[in-house]
């Protein structure tokens, strides 16, 4: 038996994403997370450690509740049945996730869209009856018996520019997330960790050469104004919004977290924003092709460096279960003023299309200046190149409609 001494931060836990490591007793922590422990490694259970503490519990049922009483239209309230509910209340991972960790965003914001995150990687197996259907939701069609493909980004040279007058398409990105093998999911992740994290993240990328050559910024100690201006230009991130405020993604804020840009600002990767890794290629108009290319050269490269973690039938691992999968999101930014006047019959054919619309600074914002950010919605049952070629054509037929009205 290994003796574990308990240490309770003065700081809240966050959930996040998990992968597995090799086991060194020398390193073993448990962490305190609203007063249950989340241990990085399950080596001694007894029954204290598998039940559901009251509190959480007192607190899930009315969290319940509330949701199933509103009008809420995210997947969380359509697939948290009574029955599944039930199901799942007294259920924990080895690392003392509960339902709640799960689902507290959601019953927190009753106006999110999907309303559920993953506090580690067996959360997806432990609370399964809830997250495969609406992973199978979400990804059309995914089914728990469906396996995602091997990674595959195609050829590259196949895409071309969406709009070669530039009357459109503002700006294009292709982005992918990715966690670093070795690391727990936030909940287990220690201040050191994090530090450790972007020790590694920033040796790693000061290596890059050519076109990806570029320099690290932590945030910690960054410039107020330099680090507004960034946020502005769309290169940085800053903490998170009330819906990851509420899965509790955020801790430690700003330690181990930076980003690494290219001189060109056109490469651009975070470091411990929601996953280990965003992965970012941009430029200003329309050239797909152009953007999609620098993303795979340097995922490549980087995967040299830094090896990913991934899972068989879900793929790449990531907080979110919407980023499963290729993790791949490629947009637009998008001037579309005869269907921004209908913007019912917008989104209806960006369903048809398998592609998102959001606010133009992304996921709940609003869409300033008539400027969209849209993008493909499908990151499993898929290959990277298929992803962003529905994008591709998604943006291609989007166009095509818009000159047409």
């Amino acid at each position: 038996m290994i003796a574990v001494s308990l240490v309770k931060p003065a700081v809240r836990l966050l959930l996040g994403r998990w992968h597995p490591f090799a086991y060194n007793a020398a390193k073993e922590r448990t962490v305190w997370n609203g007063g249950r422990h989340c241990s990085r490694f399950s080596v001694v259970r007894n029954k204290s450690d598998t039940m559901v503490d009251a509190a959480v519990m007192e607190k899930m049922e009315a969290g319940f509740a509330k949701l199933a009483a509103s009008d809420s239209k995210s997947l969380l309230k359509k697939y948290l049945t009574k029955e599944v509910f039930d199901a799942l209340k007294n259920k924990k991972t080895s690392f003392g996730s509960t339902l709640l960790d799960c689902v507290q965003s959601g019953f927190e914001n009753h106006d999110s869209g999907v309303g559920i995150y993953a506090p580690d990687a067996e959360a997806y197996s432990v609370f399964s009856d809830l997250f495969d259907p609406i992973i199978e939701d979400y990804h059309k069609g995914f089914k728990k018996t469906d396996k995602h493909p091997a990674a595959d980004f195609g050829d590259v040279a196949s895409f071309g520019n969406v709009d070669p007058t530039g009357e459109f398409v503002v700006s294009t990105r292709v982005r992918c997330g990715r966690s670093m093998e070795g690391y727990p999911f936030n909940p287990c992740l220690t201040e050191a960790q994090y530090k450790e994290m972007e020790d590694k993240v920033s040796s790693t990328l000061s290596a890059l050469e050519g076109e990806l050559k570029g320099k690290f910024y932590p945030l910690t100690g960054m410039d107020k104004a330099v680090q507004q201006q960034l946020i502005d230009d769309h290169f940085l991130f800053k903490e998170g919004d009330r819906f990851l405020q509420a899965a509790n993604a955020c801790r430690f804020w700003p330690t181990g977290r930076g980003i690494y840009h290219n001189d060109n600002k056109t490469f651009l990767v975070w470091c411990n924003e929601e996953d280990h890794l965003r992965i970012i290629s941009m430029q200003m108009g329309g050239d797909l092709g152009q953007v999609y290319r620098r993303l795979v050269t340097a995922v490549n490269d980087i995967e040299k460096r830094i090896p990913f973690s991934h899972h068989d039938r879900l793929g790449f691992l990531t907080f979110c279960p919407t980023n499963l999968g290729t993790t791949i999101r490629a947009s637009v930014h998008i001037k579309v003023p005869k269907l921004a006047k209908d913007y019912a019959k917008l989104e209806s054919i960006a369903d048809k299309y398998n592609l998102q619309v959001r606010g133009t600074r992304g996921e709940h914002s609003e869409a300033e200046g008539g400027i969209y950010d849209i993008s493909n919605k499908r990151r499993m049952g898929l290959t990277e190149y298929q992803a962003v070629k529905e994008m591709y054509d998604g943006i291609s037929e989007l166009i095509k409609i818009e000159k047409s009205l």
